[in-house]
């Protein structure tokens, strides 16, 4: 896939999706921004120290994606690096395990503004620099959630993915004329070190697995290997698209 020498953003970029993403995308060329928490910053070095034994070259940005001082100041860090923005991956998000009649209005409003805020704050501050360059990809990570109803999931993170479904499709339909593409993926349940703790209960795990056709957890190479592709150029006709990664979960 053609990401070479492409300057690429990925929020929530040490985590264990977002390392897997960056990794992906500095082997194949690209110059990664690792944007994370400050409390992140000691993952987000071994990250880089990684990617950059195999060659690959990466950088951290300590902000908070929900602060609109944050996304200008790393922005404008980005552009005085490499003189442009060519994707932009939303991929931090949170989830507050609570129904919706046990959750306060405050828990149900810190998700909207991570997992709702984050995207439209990035989406904001990148857009301006991606028309002026003649172009970009924007990719959002969504969810299953963004797709269905989900019995097992928080009714507050079916809305925040839900929206950020329509919000996706919105830009593309917007932005197109400017060469700006945006896409989202929608993955099942990640096995990530979170999820692998979570399984030890006998619950979670018959839920999760037994709705997946292909009877198996999402990797995060199969999440990394989607975002790969849509930044690609071999993807530059797709925009507006919710690409599940979930082995057919949605299908039912």
């Amino acid at each position: 896939m053609t990401v070479k020498d492409k300057t690429i953003l990925i929020t929530g970029g040490a985590g264990g999706l977002g390392s897997a993403m960056a990794k992906l995308l500095a082997k194949n060329g690209a110059v990664v921004f690792i944007l994370d928490l400050p409390v992140a910053e000691e993952a987000a070095k071994k990250l880089i120290a990684e990617i950059e034994a195999e060659g690959g070259k990466a950088y951290y940005e300590p902000m908070d994606g929900t602060k609109e001082a944050d996304w200008a100041a790393t922005v404008a860090d980005v552009l005085e690096k490499t003189g442009k923005v060519d994707v932009l991956v939303n991929n931090a998000g949170i989830n507050i395990r609570k129904a919706v009649e046990e959750m306060s209005m405050e828990e149900w409003m810190k998700m909207m503004e991570v997992n709702t805020g984050g995207v439209f704050l990035g989406m904001k501050y990148v857009i301006p620099h991606m028309r002026k360059q003649g172009g970009g990809a924007i990719i959002n990570t969504s969810s299953q959630c963004g797709l269905i109803g989900h019995k097992y999931t928080t009714e507050a993170y079916t809305a925040s993915k839900g929206a950020v479904t329509l919000l996706t499709k919105a830009i593309a339909s917007r932005y197109g004329k400017d060469n700006i593409r945006c896409n989202e993926i929608c993955p099942t349940t990640v096995d990530t070190p979170l999820t692998r703790e979570r399984l030890k209960d006998p619950q979670f795990a018959a839920e999760r697995v037994g709705e997946v056709p292909l009877g198996r957890l999402c990797k995060v190479e199969d999440v990394a290997n989607a975002i790969l592709y849509l930044a690609s150029e071999e993807a530059s006709y797709i925009s507006g698209v919710a690409l599940p990664v979930d082995g057919g979960s949605t299908c039912d």
